[in-house]
Parts: C-alpha cells; structure tokens; sequence
C-alpha cells in the first residue's frame, strides 16, 4: 500500500508540472510586479484533511464547526452485506468548534468518541506562503491537551487521563493543482495508550499529506501518517494510517469523504493505537463537514 501512494505521489508530482508549463497564467506561483504587495497563498481549501490538520486558520471572529464520522469496516469478518460494509457501525464521531481569536492564532475545542476523548488546541500561524515567494513556504504550530475524564476504571486518577501533542504543520502551494504538506508530531501520553505491556508513554510520529485540484471546488486528498515507535509495529499488530479522500468546496461547507484504515479522527489517539489493517478488510468510509460562521460586525452602508 506505501508503494501505491509512493506512485500516486510522483504521479501528482509530474503531473503538477507538465500543467505549470502548459498554463502559466493559470499558476499561483507567477511572480508579481515590483510595485505589487505580496499577499497570502492559500494552500488549502480547510483546516482539515483526512487524517491531519492543516496551515489554513480560521479568521479573526470567526467559527468553524466541525462534524467528523467513520463508520465500520467495510469487509473483514466485522464488515460485509450483514453491517451495510461498514455503514450500520460507528467506530468515531468528533464534534469540534474552532474559533479565530486572530488571523493568526486561533483556539480549538473537539470531543471524540473513543475514549471520550474532550481535547483543547492552540494553533498559530507562525509563517505564510507568500504569492511572490518571499516565503515559500507556510509553518504552523499546533499544541494539544486532551483528557479521557470518563475512564475512571481504566485511569485511576485525573492525571493519568491526561494526553498532549505538539506538531509543527509545514507546507507549499506548488502550483494551482498542488498542495503538499509535512508534520512532525511528537505525542505523549501520561498512561501507555494502549495499555499493553511495553508500550511507551511517548514518542515522536510525523504526517505527511498532499492535495491534486481536480476542478475549482473539488480535490484528490492523500494522507499518511507513521509513529517512530519501537512498539507500534507489524509484528505487534499495529499498522500505519493512510486515508483517501474526496474534497468539495460549497460555499460556506467543504465537504470530504473518504477511505480510511483509521477508526480514530484525534490524532493523539490515532497515532497511538492504529491496528486496523487493510488486508484485512480493516477499512472505513468516513466524511467530514466543515461549516463557517462569521461573527466580525457587519459594516452598514451608508444611505445616499
């Protein structure tokens, strides 16, 4: 499966720049003249793809709502006609209101199902991709605290509940049919998740994901993700996240849906403890919808 999406990358690679050199007018890349200001590229069309987050922020006074789904295997010996291939099951659901406190620095509360899992985000925009390429690229730090306050049979106290992960998000728009990213992570967890014998309380994964514009409003969306963990192997049944997915943009909602071998949708937990595997049949349908709500004050016309 690596070496599919190893091919389905450089495919996206070489296909972005026969379509630079064919329409150069049609590139965000173009440069811009000495007398112009430079302005912000947008790499992405949200703040989220299938397994990973994004550079894109919510503006200031604004809010994002977010309602995150993925149902049950679609084959494998839970999957098949007997659960609708995975419809009539709900591995995860994640309910989260991001919220722009400025352009550049927002506040993020989600909750998940597994787990129970109720996390609290603080992302900031430390770097944007400029149209001139004065900065080429766009940096982004995300800090998380996350607590499972139902486990109590599991987590004895509320410390040990407790979970955190920092990432830095970077990316480039290389062209208007490109947009690629990667994020170191480093996750730590203050009771092994799972709780398996040998398992470690912390360590570092990194994320990597791509998006290939396939019309104005819509995109192809690649996601991988791989924890640098001497636990989370093959041999201990474990698997690396990989997720596909369709993305359209309407209006105010953009809309995704995708396959996925990842039950979870936070990433503490999908980092942690992914062993849904797709030769197995291990593989889910999941969407998201992403609604924006503007609460800046409305500026009134003036009456002639």
């Amino acid at each position: 499966m690596k070496k599919h999406i190893a091919v389905l990358a450089l495919l996206a690679v070489t296909w972005s720049a026969k379509a630079q050199q064919k329409s150069a007018a049609d590139s965000l890349m173009n440069a811009m003249s000495a007398n112009d200001k430079p302005v912000r590229v947008a790499i992405f069309k949200s703040t989220r793809l299938v397994l990973s987050q994004t550079t894109e922020m919510v503006k200031k006074n604004e809010l994002n709502f977010q309602i995150i789904h993925r149902f049950g295997d679609i084959a494998g010996t839970n999957g098949g006609g007997q659960a609708a291939f995975g419809i009539d099951r709900v591995n995860d659901v994640f309910f989260g209101f991001e919220y722009g406190i400025s352009d550049d620095f927002n506040l993020d509360l989600g909750r998940s199902t597994i787990g129970q899992l109720v996390q609290l985000e603080a992302k900031w925009a430390l770097l944007h991709q400029t149209s001139n390429d004065s900065s080429p690229f766009a940096i982004t730090l995300v800090g998380e605290a996350g607590v499972k306050p139902y486990q109590v049979a599991t987590f004895p106290t509320f410390s040990s509940r407790l979970s955190y992960l920092a990432q830095a998000i970077i990316a480039r728009k290389f062209s208007a049919d490109l947009s690629m990213q990667v994020a170191p992570t480093y996750v730590s967890n203050n009771t092994p998740f799972p709780l398996l014998p040998g398992n470690e309380k912390s360590f570092f994964a990194v994320q990597a994901s791509a998006r290939i514009k396939l019309s104005n409003h819509a995109g192809l969306i690649l996601d991988y993700a791989h924890p640098f963990s001497s636990f989370r192997t093959k041999a201990n049944g474990f698997e690396d996240p990989i997720g596909l997915g369709y993305e359209v943009e309407t209006g105010g909602h953009v809309f995704t849906v995708n396959v996925t071998n990842s039950n979870s949708v936070a990433e503490m937990n999908m980092l942690s403890n992914n062993q849904r595997q797709f030769s197995k049949g291990q593989y889910r349908i999941g969407f998201t919808i992403s609604r924006m709500f503007d609460f800046n004050p409305k500026v009134k016309k003036e009456k002639m």
